[in-house]
């Protein structure tokens, strides 16, 4: 099945061509071909795909579970059959290599795996009261219409991580996809699902660009909870915009992760997980290890070792088999961290190994000299481009690490167990592994940050209560004495 002739919106149950006069263009970021042309969604489009969720989310709420976990079953089974088709939409639309079409599919089956299983979590309480043959019964319902925005790095993964939850939970949702990547973040999810048995209108996607709509997507008064993966500075606005409406918003925004490699550390490990947490689909995953942070008893030895493995990354055409490093999305993403190494350089930052740039692909940078200051330590680095810092001791790891805004993941390598566990105990973010890559995401586990990298947590029992809400049905069995009969 080919997903490159997806209309560009799917509204109750249609495809159909967006009612606004603008028209977009989605091309391939590695070669800048044209992958499609689509009429983009206006406000008017908005309205109707929030109403067809409003209205058919009200029976789905009361569909039988098992039904509703075959859907989801359903969709896994799609994707399976479907599986040559999605890596290859995944390679021309993002730029992802095979490798990272591999691992985000894999990541995508797992949470609808997960997301099976909340039709039989719907589960609720009876609690006792202090007033006589008073019973209280506390039921967990769906909080009714969801919308999720999301970005164009894992677009396939961070649309479902949201859209398969929410939906199991018996919500209806409305999808707004990157305009970069409006078939693996939007309309291709929306056919697994139409494919999967979903009731039609349930799920929407919508198409468009942010500057044709505003703030009416989060705005509008129809969603009560928001789901939004992206920059900090877009997560902000639409935080302040959905607590305007008095509207949950969850948000996964940026991050700065520090990968510390401890003087006891296995070196050829932290090697491998720094090189996997930093270059995997070109630096452009939120979690991504942004800083380096070696104890300077074994840093020369790190760095030695780290460039060498660095050196041999395969960049270029993602449709390489071999390939690791891809094009960066667009032209602005390149000139943006152009921009950044430049800064780096100025600002004192000793670049051990640069390679060149060719349209899209831009080839590892490697800096050390760096200090907490620069301003390639202190910003998100959305590429294949890494700061590597010294330090003394314990004290200055734990304060260059937590020397950001942000706070979204982390990884210590130690021989010692418990030392690197309470070293993370330390550490400001919101996840933290020790003897692993920054990369992580379960869909069982908590996934979420802290300070400027967002609000909230998904995944497992997380999404579950990001996405219901709690109802109070009180019974008085007899006849209870009020003060004024």
């Amino acid at each position: 099945m080919s997903f490159k002739n997806l209309s560009s919106q799917y509204i109750n149950g249609i495809w159909k061509e967006g009612t606004s006069s603008r028209v977009m263009e989605n091309k391939n970021p590695y070669n800048g071909e044209l992958i499609a042309t689509y009429q983009a969604a206006s406000k008017k489009d908005v309205d109707s795909a929030y109403q067809a969720a409003a209205t058919v989310q009200k029976s789905w709420a009361k569909t039988n579970p098992v039904l509703k976990r075959e859907v989801f079953e359903n969709a896994v089974q799609f994707i399976k059959d479907n599986h040559e088709s999605i890596v290859n939409i995944i390679i021309d639309e993002i730029g992802g290599t095979r490798l990272k079409a591999e691992f985000e599919i894999g990541l995508v089956t797992n949470m609808i795996k997960e997301a099976s299983t909340f039709p039989f979590r719907m589960d609720g309480k009876i609690l006792t009261s202090p007033i006589d043959d008073k019973e209280n019964r506390v039921y967990r319902i769906p909080v009714g219409v969801v919308g999720v925005i999301s970005p164009f790095n894992f677009p396939f993964f961070l649309s479902m991580k949201s859209v398969a939850t929410a939906l199991a939970a018996g919500n209806g949702v409305v999808l707004k996809p990157h305009e970069h990547t409006p078939i693996t973040g939007g309309t291709m999810i929306a056919s697994i699902f139409e494919n999967a048995g979903l009731p039609k209108g349930l799920l929407n996607v919508i198409t468009t660009e942010i500057s044709e709509i505003g703030d009416h997507f989060v705005a509008h008064p129809i969603p009560r909870a928001i789901s939004f993966t992206g920059s900090t500075k877009v997560g902000k606005h639409i935080g302040a915009v959905a607590g305007k409406y008095l509207k949950e918003a969850h948000l996964e925004l940026g991050g700065n992760s520090a990968l510390i490699v401890l003087e006891d550390a296995d070196l050829d490990l932290a090697v491998s997980a720094a090189v996997f947490s930093r270059f995997t689909h070109q630096g452009q995953i939120c979690m991504s290890a942004n800083r380096l942070i070696i104890h300077e008893k074994v840093y020369e030895a790190f760095v030695d070792k780290y460039v060498a493995k660095v050196a041999t990354l395969t960049c270029g055409d993602p449709k390489n088999p071999n390939t690791i490093i891809g094009p960066l999305i667009n032209e602005q993403q390149v000139e943006t961290t152009k921009a950044l190494i430049a800064k780096g350089i100025q600002e004192g930052a000793k670049p051990i190994l640069q390679g060149k740039i060719e349209g899209n692909v831009v080839e590892p940078v490697v800096f050390t000299d760096v200090t907490p200051d620069m301003s390639i330590a202190q910003e998100e680095l959305f590429a294949p481009v890494v700061s590597i810092l010294k330090a003394a001791d314990e004290q200055e790891i734990i304060s260059y690490a937590n020397d950001t805004l942000y706070g979204l993941s982390g990884a210590i390598h130690t021989s010692d167990i418990e030392r690197g566990a309470e070293l993370a105990k330390q550490m400001d973010t919101g996840m933290i592994h020790i003897n692993d890559g920054t990369i992580n995401d379960e869909p069982h586990v908590a996934f979420g940050g802290v300070k400027s990298s967002g609000l909230g947590r998904l995944n497992g029992d997380w999404s579950l209560d990001a996405f219901t809400t709690f109802k109070w049905i009180s019974i008085q069995h007899k006849a209870r004495s009020y003060p004024y009969s």
